[in-house]
């Protein structure tokens, strides 16, 4: 349902902070129970999900580069998507208390991980090229005449 590439650079070494994976992209806005509040990114509406569409829902992760721990490699809480949608502070709390582990990975790697998965991303300590696409996939459709961006 959406693809995104995320390029970190030694010109863009960003860091992330602990979050779930909460919008959607979707062909247009509905007021539909659940969904929101909306945005638009590159302009495509965008709405954060209710929990029974995000646990339909798939990530896989293509390293287009080798990604160890000093070059900002994903981290997560395993197990934190069974906790259902959490608040900041939530994240936090949970990552802090379950523990988390860095997901390095080669070239070419693939990471399946769900939406809810508690993830961040430290700034890299010897940045590089990390290269990854992102794709989103769901099973079934949207209530209320929603629809995915990508049936549009």
């Amino acid at each position: 349902m959406r693809a995104t590439l995320f390029d970190k650079t030694p010109a863009a070494n960003w860091k992330v902070a602990w979050h779930q994976d909460l919008a959607i992209a979707v062909a247009g806005r509905a007021d539909v129970a659940g969904f929101g509040p909306w945005s638009v990114k590159d302009s495509i509406p965008h709405a954060l999900a209710p929990t029974e569409v995000l646990e339909r829902m798939v990530a896989l992760r293509l390293h287009l580069d080798d990604c160890g721990p000093a070059n900002g490699a994903l981290r997560v809480v395993p197990g934190s998507h069974r906790l259902g949608r959490l608040d900041a502070a939530g994240a936090v709390a949970a990552a802090k208390a379950s523990g988390n582990v860095a997901c390095a990975a080669a070239a070419g790697d693939v990471l399946l991980m769900r939406p809810l998965l508690l993830h961040a991303s430290p700034p890299a300590e010897a940045p590089g090229h990390r290269r990854v696409l992102h794709l989103d996939y769901a099973a079934g459709g949207l209530p209320g005449g929603l629809r995915w961006h990508a049936d549009a």
